[in-house]
């Protein structure tokens, strides 16, 4: 019997919202975006919430998310990169559905996020050996729950999506 949900894991930059919105219309199934919804729910951006509440505010209210959606039927879910920090989390995404986790290389990663001035926890001097030292400390974390492993790296979502479809129907 298939999975109802399919999660989507991994670090920021390694494609989780576009390959889970490409993927929910495939398999007919609804598209949720963890971040994107903490934002419709508080109405204001992660950015702030960072600020404002610091991480320790901000993985309050992952968590208690997270405890919400794993309950719905029919999702794909991307998860915000550091939604593995908590082992609660981990327990309900692991027990809730399919596990995919999306790996890129640290390069990679940088390139895809570079542009974009909404990641709190890259406003550092360097952050290539942020990256570095974040994937050192979440990647075991990625790897113990996922059922099922895809390297986005150089690779189009369109043939992201196929893996995992293919893999879905599998079982």
């Amino acid at each position: 019997m298939l999975p109802d949900n399919i999660f989507l894991i991994g670090f920021m930059g390694a494609g989780k919202s576009s390959v889970g919105r490409t993927l929910a219309r495939k398999l007919a199934k609804n598209f949720i975006d963890s971040d994107q919804e903490i934002e419709r729910r508080t109405g204001v951006t992660v950015a702030w919430i960072f600020d404002q509440e610091g991480e320790a505010g901000f993985r309050t209210r992952e968590r208690a998310l997270i405890r919400e959606l794993v309950h719905r039927k029919n999702v794909v879910l991307a998860t915000g990169g550091g939604v593995v920090l908590s082992s609660a989390s981990r327990r309900l995404l692991s027990r809730s559905g399919l596990v995919v986790y999306l790996h890129c290389s640290p390069e990679q990663l940088l390139r895809r996020v570079a542009q974009n001035g909404s990641r709190p926890l890259l406003a550092s001097a360097d952050p290539l050996v942020t990256i570095r030292n974040l994937l050192a400390e979440r990647e075991p974390l990625y790897r113990e729950i996922a059922d099922f492993t895809v390297d986005t790296e150089g690779q189009m979502v369109s043939a992201v999506v196929r893996t995992i479809a293919d893999h879905y129907a599998t079982l």
